[in-house]
């Protein structure tokens, strides 16, 4: 009865009134259509919507769970193991008394940020690196493939005792551990509690600028504090009170240093975030010369 009646109807285009904001190419308006249309249309039009949340919202939910679900069971979806390539960058999964079933900690800014760090890597400098990180357990048998592993939000780590072993063996072997994104006084706490039992007879102290980590590829004399992006677009550079940044590490018997941290810094939101045109171009380009820097020095000693 409805498509019957639509036949009678007869649209004609009248004239726009210029408001008070006039629109450039302003076209001509079309009149408001009967009242059983408007409430058709905008049935319609809510009904379109619900089902585009909800099956937004079901895909997310069901992806999330699978990615946990996979990553708990010791895979990874999107790391290929790539021993055609030079190096591949390798994120460490560790636990978190904040981790929950929406979130792991260890997760945070990935794919993005290893993903754009990666094309950086390929672009400025000649290492062949792959394209995909790979998520990397503590007790996975090729752990020491990797020199260079890189934690993120380690501000509430835990380890097991197998756990903080192993990765105190993969540190006095020649591995390196990149530490970043926890800031504040109670992070740091919770970061020093997870450390000490990986390496409770080493001391931690801050790097000089003349260290060699700081001048492998890029002269890095003067210190950036790199913050995350929410902090940038607020107009600040830190989180919590952590208003003053820190580079800090631990050296094995050698002076080579096997633990880089940045504390009250947020280097993986410099990469992910790196074509966001409000995020400062200093930082991103701060943030990669860092990387680049470690990855080398990591590689290379």
């Amino acid at each position: 009865m409805l498509g019957g009646s639509l036949a009678h109807f007869t649209w004609r285009a009248v004239p726009c009134r210029k408001g008070v904001f006039p629109v450039r190419n302003q076209a001509t308006c079309l009149p408001s259509p009967p009242g059983i249309i408007r409430t058709w249309a905008g049935l319609c039009v809510w009904v379109g919507v619900a089902c585009v949340l909800a099956a937004d919202t079901w895909g997310e939910a069901a992806a999330r769970a699978t990615r946990i679900t996979t990553y708990e069971t010791g895979w990874d979806a999107r790391g290929p193991v790539a021993f055609h390539t030079e190096f591949q960058f390798a994120r460490l999964q560790h636990h978190s008394a904040r981790d929950n079933p929406y979130r792991q900690r260890w997760l945070t800014d990935w794919p993005a940020a290893e993903q754009h760090l990666l094309r950086g890597i390929n672009r400025l400098t000649r290492i062949h690196a792959a394209s995909e990180s790979r998520l990397v357990a503590i007790m996975d048998e090729d752990l020491f493939d990797y020199p260079l592993l890189y934690a993120v939000e380690p501000g509430t780590w835990q380890f097991s005792d197998a756990e903080a072993e192993r990765l105190r063996e993969y540190l006095l072997r020649g591995g390196f551990l990149l530490v970043d994104d926890f800031h504040g006084t109670s992070q740091w706490y919770g970061f020093a509690a997870g450390l000490y039992q990986i390496l409770p007879d080493r001391q931690v102290v801050d790097i000089p600028r003349s260290d060699s980590v700081f001048h492998t590829v890029y002269d890095l004399e003067e210190p950036v504090q790199i913050p995350g992006i929410g902090a940038a677009l607020r107009g600040v550079t830190y989180e919590r009170d952590g208003t003053t940044p820190h580079w800090r590490g631990i050296y094995d018997d050698r002076d080579r240093l096997m633990v880089m941290i940045n504390f009250n810094m947020d280097l993986g939101d410099a990469w992910e975030h790196a074509d966001v045109p409000e995020y400062a171009l200093l930082y991103t380009n701060r943030a990669y010369q860092y990387a680049i820097n470690y990855i080398v020095y990591a590689m290379t000693h």
